[in-house]
C-alpha cells in the first residue's frame, strides 16, 4: 500500500501519468489526461490535482533540461513571460472565485475550433525563427503569456498547447524553441501550485512520487520526438490535445 492505495492502482497512475506526460512533452495539454486518472483511481478532487502538480512539476522539470541543454529557450523573452504567466495564473484563480466557470467554457467553445482550423490550414508548424521586429516578438510572446496565464489560473487545461500556438504563430518562434520556453513557463507556474497544495496538505506524496518517476520518463521520450521531428510531430499532437479538451469542455456543459 502507498499512501492507502494499492500498489497496482499506483502503477495504473503511473502508466496514466506516463502517457499524459509524453503528450504534455510534444503539445501540452498533458493535464488533460492525468487529472481524470487521478480522479478515476479514486483520489478526492483537491488530492487529485495537488498530487497531479508534483507528478507534472517534476516531469516538466525533465523536459525543461532537455531543451536547456539542446539551447531551445530563448532567456530574454522566456523569463519575463515566466513571472507574466505567473502573475496571470495569479489573477486568473482570484476571478475564478469570483465568476461563473461555464462562462469560460462556452467561450472555449468558439475559441477550440478557430485554433483547430488555423492548424489545419497551416501544414507545419515553423522550424525556423520568423522575421519579426523584436519589440514586436516580446509583445507576441509576453502578452500571450499573461492572457493565458490568467487563463490557466481560471481554467487551465491545454494551457501548454494555447501557448505553444502563440509562440509559433504570433511570435514566429521557431517549433522547438518555443516549445522550451513553454516548458520554462509551465515549469514555473507548476511550481508555484504544488507550492500551494503542499501548505494546504493536498499532495499524496508516496502516490506522487512514483509517478513523478513514471512522468520523468514520458517527458524526456516526449521532449525527444518533438526535438527530432520537430513540427511533424508536435502539430498532430496539437490537434488531439484540441479534439480532447474540446470532448472534455462539451461534457461537462452537458
Amino acid at each position: 500500500m502507498i499512501d492507502g492505495y494499492p500498489i497496482w492502482v499506483v502503477l495504473l497512475i503511473s502508466f496514466g501519468v506516463f502517457v499524459a506526460s509524453f503528450v504534455d512533452a510534444i503539445g501540452g495539454g498533458g493535464g488533460i489526461i492525468s487529472v481524470p486518472v487521478y480522479l478515476m483511481a479514486g483520489l478526492p478532487a483537491h488530492f487529485a490535482l495537488g498530487t497531479n502538480k508534483l507528478s507534472s512539476g517534476v516531469g516538466t522539470a525533465a523536459s525543461t533540461f532537455r531543451y536547456l541543454k539542446k539551447g531551445y529557450v530563448d532567456w530574454s523573452l522566456g523569463i519575463p513571460s515566466v513571472f507574466l504567466a505567473v502573475g496571470g495564473a495569479y489573477l486568473g484563480t482570484t476571478l475564478q472565485l469570483m465568476a461563473d466557470e461555464r462562462i469560460l467554457k462556452y467561450l472555449l467553445l468558439l475559441v477550440l475550433p478557430v485554433a483547430a482550423v488555423l492548424l489545419f490550414r497551416k501544414k507545419s508548424l515553423p522550424e525556423t525563427k520568423g522575421e519579426l521586429p523584436l519589440w514586436k516578438r516580446r509583445l507576441a510572446i509576453w502578452i500571450p503569456s499573461l492572457i493565458i496565464g490568467v487563463y490557466d489560473g481560471f481554467y487551465g487545461p491545454g494551457t501548454g498547447t494555447f501557448l505553444l500556438l502563440s509562440f509559433c504563430m504570433l511570435g514566429k518562434l521557431d517549433v522547438r524553441t518555443a516549445s522550451g520556453n513553454v516548458k520554462l513557463v509551465n515549469f514555473s507556474s507548476n511550481m508555484g501550485a504544488l507550492a500551494t497544495s503542499l501548505l494546504a496538505g493536498k499532495v499524496l506524496l508516496g502516490v506522487g512520487a512514483v509517478a513523478a518517476c513514471f512522468s520523468i520518463a514520458g517527458h524526456y521520450f516526449g521532449s525527444g520526438l518533438a526535438i527530432r521531428n520537430g513540427s511533424k510531430i508536435v502539430r498532430p499532437v496539437i490537434l488531439v490535445v484540441i479534439g480532447l479538451l474540446l470532448i472534455r469542455v462539451l461534457t461537462e456543459l452537458l
